[in-house]
């Protein structure tokens, strides 16, 4: 049980990095994630890029997750974008549930807030609960998963695999917070 806690915990702390050597390398790859994200989504999606810049703001994710039987957790990084004031927040994230679930998964997500309170209670508080059940079995080009975009108040959620192998049905919270770092 101790080597499990030992790998989860190494997965998580590296997924929630964005990789450089100091704060501005790694807000200019945050950027490039950020734009990678906005253009797989777009191809995905057709208009949702057009959402994403007529909303007051949206934020972009790139996130790492590990289900290993009936626990599951994951971490990842991400920026929001505030569409009225040019205003980037950066932001790390942490989730952990339980349920049924094996395998490991490196996904990308985007969130559309339709309103400024909705972004703004998404920047402040960051909980997100809620149930997950998805299929993905991805490497490189090659493979399909089973996601997609849901409408969860004045949040669209757009999420893609872009490589892993999981098999999933989870209960569970996500913590999005400020990095302090970077801002």
């Amino acid at each position: 049980m101790k080597k499990l806690l030992l790998i989860v915990s190494a997965f998580i702390l590296c997924a929630c990095a964005a990789t450089g050597d100091n704060p501005e390398q790694q807000r200019a790859e945050i950027a490039k994630m950020n734009n990678q994200v906005l253009s797989d989504v777009e191809k995905a999606s057709p208009g949702a890029m057009a959402k994403a810049k007529s909303a007051p703001g949206y934020a972009t994710f790139s996130n790492a997750q590990i289900n290993l039987l009936f626990v599951a957790a994951g971490g990842g990084y991400g920026v929001v974008s505030n569409n009225q004031s040019g205003a980037k927040i950066y932001m790390d994230m942490y989730e952990g549930g339980f349920g049924f679930g094996l395998g490991a998964k490196d996904f990308r997500a985007l969130f559309v807030f339709h309103t400024s309170d909705a972004m703004n209670t998404f920047v402040n508080d960051g909980w997100v609960f809620g149930a997950e059940a998805d299929a993905a079995a991805k490497a490189n080009n090659k493979g399909g998963e089973v996601g997609g975009s849901v409408t969860i108040g004045d949040i669209t959620v757009y999420q893609l695999t872009k490589a892993g192998l999981a098999l999933q049905a989870t209960l569970k919270g996500t913590k999005y917070v400020k990095n302090d770092e970077l801002n």
